[in-house]
């Protein structure tokens, strides 16, 4: 289906470029996206990127985990979406020769107050169709993970790991072979209504499009808002910080070990994860971040902490999470404390087996009453369409969001055309 901008409204404009729909942000999700618009339905599809290279923030700083769809209610867009995308994906690499590896994990219960979460997880598992769940005892753990603690634990062998930057630059080459285009460097600045057109600002051109989709990530609150929709949430930024094991220690982690989650954080507790290159990364924690975009302890923007500071949901939220957040904060800056959190899963790990490996800044939309949003979340209006709120699994269900994304532009386009 071809919804083509007129010559004479492009001329009224003055826009350099027209398309069917300008995508803003080049992460995975918006490049899944772009992806599915032009390849899957034809679409003269544009990606803007603020950024120099694709994949710069969520996309390239997380551990490369495929998610099996463990953790998410049965029947939420997050499980739904995470299985349909989490096989997606593994079709798409082996397809496009990218490294991964559907290698499974381990969840261990070290205490017996974890026992009964941990007979939760295995409840979801099966609920959410995950094939080949094994509930294991001590014994059976070691057999998994020789160096693991635990007194049980759960094996789930639909978890895997992926290269997400060579995954993005795969989808953008689609984008392109399709027709698209895909610029980097490319902060959108405004957005305006014309008539049956967006108008959109960026890299100092203008483009016209029948629809604009915004999967900004940590700034999508801010392009919702650009684009004169109200979105009623706030991107509260959360820093992960991570270790990587030494060479030498990496034998103590064979694949994937994971603790079973707190129910009252949106967060999984640090783990195990080996990446595709043979590495064990350990973390993350979870911290408040003073900076949208700092991947250093010391990141500080005033504009992003006074948008924070002044959102009501802010207040509400930070007296339930201040015992918490101190006890993040502590670990964060001492190497002994985050050791002393990875010796419960693997006691043998000491502070000479690991080293820095690096920040990554989580986008966590919070509504006005101070909800941490746990699902995906979007917004539309007349010829736009936002991604508010993509957390975990976002990467792993990238091409099932994007063919979602795709059936509500090719809805909205077809409303357009109707008016």
């Amino acid at each position: 289906m071809k919804k083509c901008i007129p010559r004479s409204i492009c001329e009224d404009l003055a826009v350099s470029r027209s398309f069917d729909v300008v995508v803003a942000g080049g992460g995975i999700v918006g490049l899944a996206t772009a992806r599915a618009l032009a390849a899957d339905h034809r679409l003269r599809c544009l990606v803007l990127e603020a950024e120099e290279r694709l994949a710069f923030h969520q996309t390239g700083h997380n551990s490369g985990v495929v998610h099996s769809g463990l953790y998410y209610k049965p029947g939420s867009s997050k499980a739904r979406l995470c299985a349909a995308g989490r096989e997606a994906l593994f079709l798409f690499a082996e397809q496009k020769g990218i490294a991964h590896e559907r290698c499974g994990k381990v969840v261990v219960a070290v205490a017996e107050s974890e026992l009964a979460r941990l007979d939760e997880l295995e409840r979801r598992g099966r609920e959410n169709g995950l094939a080949g769940l094994e509930r294991l005892d001590p014994q059976q753990l070691r057999e998994h993970e020789p160096h693991a603690a635990g007194i049980a634990g759960l094996f789930v062998p639909e978890t895997g790991i992926v290269d997400y930057v060579a995954v993005s630059e795969a989808l953008a080459g689609e984008i392109r072979a399709a027709g698209g285009e895909v610029r980097t460097g490319a902060a959108v600045t405004a957005i305006r209504q014309a008539g049956g057109t967006i108008e959109v600002e960026a890299q100092g051109e203008r483009f016209a499009a029948s629809f604009l989709v915004g999967c900004a990530g940590l700034a999508s609150d801010r392009l919702a808002r650009l684009g004169g929709l109200d979105p009623q949430v706030r991107i509260i930024p959360f820093r992960g910080d991570y270790y990587e094991l030494l060479p030498e220690a990496r034998s103590l982690v064979r694949h994937l070990i994971y603790p079973v989650p707190d129910p009252d954080l949106p967060f999984l507790g640090v783990h195990f994860t080996r990446r595709v290159d043979g590495s064990i990364e350990a973390g993350p924690n979870a911290v408040l971040a003073w900076k949208r975009e700092g991947y250093t302890r010391s990141s500080f923007s005033l504009r992003d902490t006074a948008s924070m500071l002044a959102f009501p949901g802010f207040w509400r939220m930070a007296p339930h999470y201040a015992g918490i957040g101190l006890a993040e904060y502590r670990r964060a800056w001492s190497r002994g404390l985050f050791v002393r959190s990875l010796q419960r899963l693997v006691p043998e790990i000491g502070e000479r087996h690991v080293r820095p490996a690096g920040c990554g800044v989580r986008a966590q939309a919070m509504d006005r009453s101070g909800k941490l949003l746990d699902d995906f979340a979007f917004a539309e209006a007349a010829r736009q369409l936002h991604v508010l709120n993509a957390p975990s699994p976002a990467a792993t269900a990238a091409l099932a969001i994007g063919g979602h994304l795709a059936a509500k532009v090719l809805a909205g386009l077809e409303a357009g055309a109707a008016r």
